[in-house]
């Protein structure tokens, strides 16, 4: 007798969907503050939003719009955007062991447009495996969000008064914390690892010679140590959901 009922696809989407609605709205406030800058720096609405839609990364777009303003080059702003966002490598490759093997190469590729921190911790608090539905569906709206108010930002962004812009910035830490806190109350394991992150983030932005390393470097050296130390630690048996309990 079946135990245990697989979501479809759809079903999957929409809870991507739900789960998605908060970061939604964390990256349409912040991403008002991207588009003021994309104003400043000569963008139009057009090109700020294709930008957003295409990048979907809050520090890769700010460092290539603070370029883009300084009169860069194409090829300076692309090798800086790489470096920024080179964490996502990371995360591309955790996310990996999360979807089953039974999935199509195509949807692997899929999930790839779906990483943003938000989203990867998102996927990652799913038990057992995840569906590239659910990040589908999650991208989908924090998309639009973050395209939205891009977009927003370029149009009416240069009436609103500087606190308010540094007000909205601030919004994209709580939601991130939204995210993360769930999981360091269910374990204290987690927890932990989550305030020795933060101690070591700091310490390595403080310290001679490490605090002149990159941020998107600086938080792949951090992920690589601090993951490594706590899977070898801490390791974490997953139950097999690819199989059905009959």
């Amino acid at each position: 007798m079946k135990q245990k009922t697989e979501k479809t696809g759809s079903e999957w989407l929409r809870q991507g969907f739900r789960a998605g609605i908060p970061i939604c709205l964390g990256y349409f406030a912040v991403a008002i503050a991207l588009g003021i800058n994309c104003r400043n720096a000569g963008m139009s609405a057009l090109q700020s939003g294709v930008m957003s839609v295409f990048m979907l990364a809050s520090a890769g777009e700010f460092a290539a719009v603070t370029l883009l303003s300084t009169g860069a080059g194409a090829l300076e702003m692309i090798v800086t955007t790489i470096i920024v966002n080179l964490r996502y490598l990371l995360m591309g490759a955790a996310l990996s062991q999360k979807v089953s093997s039974r999935e199509r190469l195509i949807h692997r590729f899929g999930m790839s447009y779906c990483i943003t921190d938000e989203l990867f911790g998102l996927c990652a608090s799913v038990e057992g495996k995840v569906s590239p539905w659910y990040a589908y569906g999650a991208a989908i709206i924090a998309a639009a969000g973050w395209t939205g108010g891009t977009v927003l930002g370029v149009v009416i962004g240069s009436v609103l008064p500087h606190f308010i812009v540094d007000a909205l910035s601030v919004s994209l830490y709580g939601m991130f914390l939204a995210v993360i806190i769930p999981a360091a109350r269910k374990t204290r394991a987690i927890a932990l690892i989550v305030v020795i992150s933060m101690a070591a983030s700091l310490a390595m932005s403080e310290m001679p010679v490490l605090k002149d390393i990159s941020s998107g470097f600086r938080i792949i050296i951090l992920t690589i140590v601090i993951a490594g130390a706590a899977a070898i630690v801490r390791p974490v048996d997953e139950p097999d959901t690819e199989s059905e309990v009959d």
